[in-house]
């Protein structure tokens, strides 16, 4: 940055003022570094320099634009593929006819070559036949009926309630029947059975904390179904094992406390467990209703030391409600000796008298134990 220079001035006019590092103009530019050099951890700034302004014979400081913060990104859209659509299939009466057919056609070829022993023909009662054996055309024609058959029978499948078939060709999704029933499916369609039943889930205990960050192990109840079986099948490797993995999530990040503590607590951290949960499943089409704990205890490395001061707490608050229950007793009896004008007593006597009830009461008291 240039800097201005002054002419010498005589002696009588006193020492030389030095030059001025930035012009008194209204409007300069000004590299943003040098605004704030005894920053001790300046914030990176662009390479090229910012225009400032600044008002004439002020000493006001120049003003800096607020940073404007970043868009969040696009949700991801869900691809059209991983959607669940009906697939097409046929009533099953429509196989069971065509693997008839294809069964009569071979057992009408194989007669009419000839090929049927002789035993079987008289058994069936069918006419005699002298045919030339399995010829080109004989070999086509069973071929063609073996196969109509293959193809008739082997599309055959039953559905059930509660279950569905969801099914794919050469990897692409071709959809997903949820019929019940007799009915006929294309053999070349891969098969997947998936249970759409609503299913509840035990875990085995997880690791978890309440709010102090004391160490937990919790078994939870997830209530839950299968709502996208196209994204439950296709979406991850394993859907069961995504879901335990997003309720170990959900547990690292909601405190759980333990059954003795208020039932409040409790009821928001299945509250909370269910939407993290729920949330984290839904875009692999399962449905989440619940997630209860249902058993929760410390940790085994610090069971025995969390043990020990939960009892000297109970003890605590136990010697606390005795005390308060001596003193008021105590005090219930002063007053009404006093009241009803059976003792006059002074403080000494007062002291006294309160002493000895307060020992006598909790001697009783401890006789009786807890």
């Amino acid at each position: 940055m240039s800097t201005t220079t002054t002419s010498p001035t005589p002696e009588s006019e006193g020492p030389a003022r030095p030059g001025r590092l930035i012009q008194n103009e209204s409007t300069m530019e000004i590299p943003v570094h040098l605004l704030f050099r005894d920053d001790p951890d300046p914030a990176p700034v662009p390479a090229r320099p910012a225009v400032v302004g600044r008002r004439q014979g002020t000493g006001e400081q120049p003003r800096l634009r607020r940073p404007v913060p970043a868009k969040a990104p696009p949700a991801a859209r869900v691809d059209p593929e991983l959607v669940e659509r009906r697939a097409r299939v046929l009533p099953g009466v429509v196989g069971v006819l065509a693997g008839a057919c294809g069964a009569a056609g071979c057992a009408v070829t194989s007669w009419w070559a000839g090929v049927v022993p002789p035993l079987a023909v008289e058994a069936l009662r069918l006419p005699a036949h002298a045919g030339a054996g399995l010829g080109p055309v004989e070999w086509a024609a069973c071929a063609g009926a073996g196969a109509l058959a293959l193809f008739g029978f082997g599309g055959l499948a039953r559905g059930r309630t509660g279950r569905a078939w969801v099914l794919g060709l050469f990897g692409r999704y071709r959809g997903t029947v949820r019929r019940t029933g007799l009915m006929w499916v294309n053999p070349l369609l891969l098969r997947r059975r998936v249970d759409v039943r609503l299913r509840h889930w035990r875990s085995e205990p997880m690791p978890a904390a309440d709010g102090n960050g004391v160490a937990l192990r919790v078994a939870v109840l997830v209530v839950w179904r299968v709502r996208d079986t196209a994204r439950a099948v296709l979406g991850v490797e394993d859907h069961e094992t995504y879901l335990r993995e997003c309720v170990e999530a959900g547990l690292a990040r909601v405190p759980v406390e333990l059954p003795g503590d208020t039932r409040d607590s409790a009821e928001a951290a299945g509250d909370a467990l269910t939407r993290l949960v729920a949330a984290d499943a839904a875009p692999v089409g399962l449905e989440v209703f619940s997630v209860r704990p249902v058993r929760t205890e410390y940790a085994p490395e610090v069971a025995a030391a969390m043990n020990r001061r939960r009892i000297a707490a109970l003890d605590a608050r136990q010697r606390a409600g005795m005390l308060a229950s001596v003193v008021d007793s105590v005090e219930d009896t002063v007053t009404r000796l006093t009241v009803r004008g059976l003792v006059e007593l002074d403080d000494y006597e007062r002291k006294a008298l309160v002493k000895d009830l307060t020992v006598a009461f909790c001697a009783g008291r401890g006789d009786q134990g807890p």
